[in-house]
């Protein structure tokens, strides 16, 4: 079941990663977004990257997560690979 939120591009879909937030029509969760923001990207080079994405999905999902950061750093924490797993030539990326 799709739920709105009061994001003008973001939704939640029990049926695409647990209800996480989620860009409408996408199965793109705002964490993602966030994690290349944090990454030094800047909104405007994002759709580059994601190029399914608009730059206004792009606001409303760095909106979403300004007004509920805690939430979304839980999923970023939940989802990150650990050091251990990942190749150490692919850390110096």
């Amino acid at each position: 079941m799709v739920r709105v939120t009061d994001y003008l591009y973001i939704v939640r879909d029990d049926e695409i990663l647990n209800g996480e937030p989620i860009i409408w029509g996408t199965r793109t969760p705002v964490r993602a977004i966030a994690e290349t923001w944090r990454m030094g990207v800047a909104p405007e080079e994002i759709p580059l990257g994601m190029p399914h994405l608009t730059l206004a999905q792009v606001f409303g999902a760095l909106t979403y997560y300004s007004d509920h950061q805690a939430e979304i750093n839980r999923y970023i924490e939940q989802n990150r690979i650990p050091d251990e797993l990942i190749d150490p030539l692919a850390r110096n990326l």
